[in-house]
């Protein structure tokens, strides 16, 4: 027990640091010192910045995830669900690049480099998106022929939108936050066999 948290103290501190400063401009040092901890310790559990920045972003990801469940739990529509669940992995998203400059440049540059750990993220993911899209089919609320194959279309079309939704690319800036949703909700919807609503 004493090991995880000593090892989560070590990735929280680390993640408000390359916030802050960004993780080129972080050290190993710095992570020890804010953390009141040695080298020595922070080597232990971390070879590398780089292995500590990975599981900085994994940490992000177990996040992510566990709010993303949480909204599939919710007892509201599989269509309020599933845009739900989209809202929510946007947003979270986006709050996490955003909570600083250079951690938003950094996310950019480094988009490669996290997406090795995003494999397991996204394999969750399509999993959670093939549970609701099962429901909605099982419940009348979908028109689909392949649950599995539709649940992967979903998260990649979902991936796909991820950076110019962070850099605010979708629609004029001046387009309202409840059209463009109004926007996403019929395309979705009609996907899925909903037409308009």
């Amino acid at each position: 027990m004493v090991i995880t948290k000593t090892r989560d103290r070590l990735v929280d501190v680390a993640r408000q640091l390359f916030a802050r400063d960004g993780v080129e401009n972080t050290t190993m040092n710095d992570i020890a010192v804010a953390s009141k901890r040695g080298r020595r310790t922070l080597y232990t559990y971390f070879k590398s910045k780089e292995d500590i920045y990975m599981a900085v972003a994994k940490s992000e990801l177990e996040i992510l995830a566990d709010k993303m469940m949480r909204v599939s739990q919710r007892n509201i529509s599989p269509e309020e669900k599933l845009l739900q669940i989209i809202y929510t992995r946007l947003e979270t998203i986006k709050e996490v690049v955003y909570r600083n400059g250079t951690l938003r440049a950094d996310f950019f540059r480094d988009i490669w480099r996290v997406e090795v750990i995003r494999k397991k993220f996204d394999a969750k993911e399509i999993l959670l998106f093939r549970s609701v899209l099962a429901e909605g089919k099982a419940k009348g609320f979908f028109d689909i022929d392949d649950v599995n194959l539709t649940a992967t279309i979903v998260h990649y079309c979902v991936k796909g939108i991820e950076v110019p939704f962070i850099r605010g690319q979708i629609g004029p800036p001046s387009l309202p936050i409840e059209v463009r949703r109004q926007y996403v909700k019929n395309l979705v919807l009609r996907a899925l066999g909903k037409g308009t609503v």
